[in-house]
C-alpha cells in the first residue's frame, strides 16, 4: 500500500511554483505502542504556509512532507483513545496516510455536526480565526461599519457574517464579479467592491461615507494603507494575514500608520495558536450558526493528492471561492 508524500523540495524565490514540490513513495507507518495511524482524506491549503516557505527559525523542512491541517480516519491504532474508523483531525502531513506518535494531539470529529471537511474549515481553525478576530479582538457592535478584506475566501466570508450577525453593516473585497457577487447575494454582505477593477479608495468613499469602524484585514499593503486613510476615531483593526505580502516580505509598508495614533484606534495582529483556549467555547456556538441558517460556508475543494501543489499554488493566485480544501482518500460519511 503506497503512501504518497509531498514534500518541499526548495524555497521559492516570489511566488510558489510546481518545481517548489516533489512527491516521495513511503510506507505506510507501523504504529508501536500508543501510536495512531491516520488515513487522510482532507487536506488544507493555507495563505500562511506560503511564509513558512522561506528560510528561517519556522521555516517548513526541505525534503520533508509539507505539515498541515488533516482530516482523516484511524487506520491503526495502538492508543486506548482511539478507534479504527474514528475520524479525526490535526496537524499532519500532506500525505496519503500519516502516524500521530502518542495520539499527537488529535480531536474526535463529530458526524452529527456537519460535513467533517468543516473540522478545518468553518467548524476548526478558520472559524475560530474569524470567530476571535471579529468578535474577541475589534468587539464588532451593531451599527458599526465593517470592511472585510479576501471576504470570499476562508477566514473571510465567515468574519463579515459574523459582523452581520452582530448588526454591523458589512463591505468586503473580492478579486473578481464572481466573487462580489457571491459575498453580496449569496453571503449577504452589504456591498462588494472588486478591488483588481476598481479604484478602492473611492469605491470605500461611496460605500463607507461615513468612515469604517472595524477592519478585518487578510491582505495588508495597499488594502490596509486605503482603510487606514478611512478609519473612524476608535476604530479597531485585527491583523490575520498579509496575503499581498507573502511572495515579497520586504514590500513597502503602509505609509498611513500615523492615522491610528491621530484616530486612537488599534491595529492588532493575532495568530489563532495563541487562542486555542477558545475552541471548545467557540466551535459549539459557530454551528448553532450554521444549523440555525444564519451564517453559510463555502469549501473548494480538488481532488488528488498529485494535485495538492497547484491547488496551493491557485489558492495563492486567489482562483477559490471558499476555503481550498484538497481531498486525498474516501470520505466514509458520504
Amino acid at each position: 500500500m503506497r503512501n504518497l508524500q509531498v514534500l518541499l523540495a526548495r524555497y521559492p524565490d516570489g511566488p510558489v511554483t510546481t518545481d517548489c514540490y516533489q512527491f516521495r513513495e513511503a510506507d505506510v507507518p507501523e504504529p508501536a505502542d500508543r501510536d495512531v495511524v491516520v488515513r487522510h482524506i482532507y487536506l488544507s491549503c493555507d495563505p500562511y504556509m506560503r511564509g513558512r516557505m522561506r528560510p528561517g527559525p519556522n521555516a517548513f523542512k526541505l525534503g520533508e512532507p509539507i505539515p498541515a491541517r488533516v482530516v482523516g480516519e484511524v487506520l491503526r491504532s495502538r492508543h486506548p483513545e482511539y478507534q479504527e474508523g474514528d475520524l479525526v483531525w490535526d496537524f499532519l502531513t500532506w500525505a496519503e496516510y500519516s502516524l500521530a506518535p502518542d495520539g499527537k494531539q488529535l480531536r474526535k470529529i463529530d458526524p452529527a455536526l456537519g460535513p467533517i471537511s468543516n473540522a478545518i474549515s468553518v467548524l476548526g481553525m478558520p472559524g475560530l480565526t474569524a470567530w476571535v478576530g471579529m468578535y474577541d479582538i475589534a468587539d464588532a457592535t451593531a451599527g458599526e461599519t465593517v470592511f472585510v478584506s479576501a471576504a470570499s475566501g476562508a477566514v473571510g466570508q465567515l468574519a463579515g457574517q459574523l459582523a452581520r450577525v452582530r448588526g454591523c453593516r458589512v463591505v468586503g473585497s473580492a478579486g473578481s464579479a464572481e466573487k462580489v457577487d457571491h459575498i453580496v447575494n449569496t453571503l449577504g454582505f452589504d456591498a462588494g467592491i472588486n478591488y483588481k477593477t476598481e479604484d478602492l479608495g473611492a469605491r470605500l468613499d461611496a460605500l463607507c461615507p461615513d468612515g469604517i469602524d472595524v477592519y478585518f484585514d487578510n491582505v495588508g499593503g495597499a488594502t490596509l494603507d486605503a482603510v487606514l486613510s478611512r478609519i473612524n476615531r476608535g476604530a479597531r483593526i485585527p491583523v490575520c494575514g498579509q496575503i499581498s505580502r507573502y511572495d515579497d516580505p520586504d514590500a513597502a509598508q503602509p505609509r498611513n500608520l500615523h492615522r491610528l495614533e491621530a484616530q486612537q484606534a488599534t491595529l492588532t495582529p493575532f495568530h489563532v495558536a495563541n487562542h486555542m483556549d477558545r475552541y471548545d467555547t467557540v466551535i459549539p456556538q459557530i454551528a448553532e450558526l450554521l444549523r440555525d441558517g444564519r451564517i453559510r460556508y463555502f469549501e473548494d475543494i480538488v481532488y488528488g493528492i498529485d494535485n495538492a501543489p497547484e491547488a496551493f499554488i491557485q489558492m495563492m493566485r486567489g482562483d477559490n471561492l471558499g476555503k481550498r480544501l484538497v481531498r486525498v482518500g474516501p470520505d466514509p460519511t458520504i
